[in-house]
């Protein structure tokens, strides 16, 4: 059973940061891509970053570019979002997402399992 755990979530001033980090289990972690995604009231569900297998190759949605940061360790079966100049807009549930493929999409559709998420707040 596939399962993805994130944490790091929580309440930060305008310019702060925060690091949010996903576990993974049930699944080969090591060869798939790896995705964070981030979901505001009222709106659709949104593509914030993406990871290869290796961790070679990353991939950003313009809006987070410069800021956010993804990485990952296939030994701990972990992916990670440095999320630093937070802005208010960055308000959101955050969630992370397994695509089995090693090609990297940015779209909802292409990743098969997804964590529960965890809530950034971003205050101004």
């Amino acid at each position: 059973q596939v399962q993805l755990v994130e944490s790091g979530g929580g309440l930060v001033q305008a310019g702060g940061s925060l690091r949010l980090s996903c576990a993974a289990s049930g699944l080969a972690f090591s060869r798939y891509v790896m995705g964070w995604f981030r979901q505001a009231p009222g709106k659709e569900r949104e593509f914030v970053a993406a990871i290869s297998w290796s961790g070679a190759s990353t991939y950003y949605a313009d809006s987070v570019k410069g800021r956010f940061t993804i990485s990952r360790t296939n030994a701990k079966n972990t992916v990670y979002l440095q999320m630093n100049s937070l802005k208010p807009e960055d308000t959101a549930v955050y969630y992370c997402a397994v695509d089995q493929t090693d090609i990297i999409h940015t779209t909802v559709l292409e990743y098969e399992y997804w964590g529960q998420g965890t809530q950034v707040t971003v205050s101004s």
